[in-house]
């Protein structure tokens, strides 16, 4: 008897693995740039936080893009992601200022600096003046990774001091200063506001001319009294040193105190018809005390401001004055700060705003 051995096997089971998709091939650098139509050293500069010499729009646009496509490799400073920190631009005022000194014109700057950031969606921060900005404490404000978009002083800064600033990743612009090279600056049309106050002083009869100055050593009042010389040299006049006053300060009591001193020769013969001030404060003083003292303005002497603030347009007299429009000052500014501050050359912007003449109540006929 045959016996067949039959075996029986299992069917053989061939278990295949679940799915699992391959990671997502991480996006690089280059191929970002290639996406945006820059180059990749660009994008490397703002995704490790670099700011200066970059657009706002531009770094904002580099971030948006990479954050998009999911690119989060080791290095990429998110902390400096304009969606991860407030957007910020740093305010410095320059020594001795403060925030309640009443100065109306670095007040408006400021006002018209803010009002410009604001509707760019960035904050206005003040951090103080010159002098009360240690090295320490400009290192806490401006750490690696800083959230700051730029600084704007506000008056002229001394060099040292813009020296430390500049160590930081940081755009500079200057109101109402300058410094060749080292940073942007934003300027009133100096020449073009003493001009037009020369003219119009001139075209009154007025051939006699004082000038009444304040913070002196300042860029700003070397300026205007350079300026006013020139104005006064086309019409072969000068001003008379002998009643030339300069003051450390440049405030209504400094104003007050320039016209007190030059009041004991007031019936001279070759007393000024016409004082130029270093600006609108101080022509305020001058008025009130020459006023007090007796000596009418404008029909005996006519007072003029070498800069225009709502100090000369509010104030009762109104008071004729010529300048740049402060605010107009602040938001051009705040364009230069958001923008470009350098180029591979290191190119900086000394941008100049156009003077103004306002005519008051206190420049007239030139008594005789």
């Amino acid at each position: 008897m045959t016996s067949d051995l039959i075996i029986r096997c299992r069917p053989r089971v061939i278990i295949k693995p679940a799915f699992v998709p391959r990671p997502a091939k991480k996006i690089s650098q280059s191929e970002l740039a290639k996406e945006l139509g820059i180059s990749q050293a660009l994008v490397s500069l703002v995704l490790n936080g670099r700011r200066q010499g970059i657009s706002a729009e531009t770094y904002d646009r580099i971030w948006a893009h990479a954050t998009e496509r999911g690119y989060h490799p080791k290095g990429m400073l998110l902390a400096s992601s304009p969606t991860a920190q407030p957007r910020q631009v740093g305010i410095i005022l320059r020594a001795p200022l403060r925030l309640n000194t009443p100065t109306m014109y670095f007040g408006h700057v400021q006002h018209g600096l803010h009002i410009a950031l604001d509707t760019r969606e960035y904050t206005a921060v003040f951090l103080g003046a010159e002098d009360q900005l240690d090295g320490d404490k400009l290192r806490r404000f401006f750490p690696a990774g800083h959230t700051f978009q730029g600084i704007v002083l506000v008056g002229e800064v001394a060099r040292p001091f813009l020296d430390k600033l500049r160590r930081y990743d940081l755009r500079v612009v200057a109101v109402s200063a300058r410094y060749p090279g080292l940073c942007h600056s934003v300027l009133g049309n100096e020449p073009q506001a003493l001009e037009a106050l020369v003219t119009h002083l001139h075209g009154l009869g007025h051939r006699r001319f004082g000038w009444l100055g304040g913070n002196v050593g300042l860029g700003r009042h070397e300026a205007r009294l350079h300026a006013l010389g020139s104005a006064l040299a086309r019409h072969d006049l000068s001003v008379d040193p002998r009643y030339t006053v300069k003051l450390q300060e440049g405030d209504r009591a400094e104003g007050a105190e320039a016209a007190l001193s030059i009041f004991p020769h007031a019936r001279r013969r070759d007393f000024p018809t016409a004082f130029l001030c270093y600006n609108t404060l101080m022509a305020a003083g001058a008025t009130r005390t020459f006023a007090r003292a007796g000596l009418r303005v404008p029909q005996d002497v006519s007072v003029a401001s070498a800069d225009l603030s709502p100090v000369a347009t509010e104030s009762k007299p109104s008071i004729t004055a010529a300048g740049s429009n402060p605010e107009k000052l602040g938001e051009a500014a705040a364009r230069l700060v958001l923008g470009s501050t350098t180029d591979d050359h290191g190119t900086f912007t000394d941008l100049m705003l156009p003077a103004q003449l306002f005519l008051g109540d206190t420049t007239g006929p030139a008594s005789k």
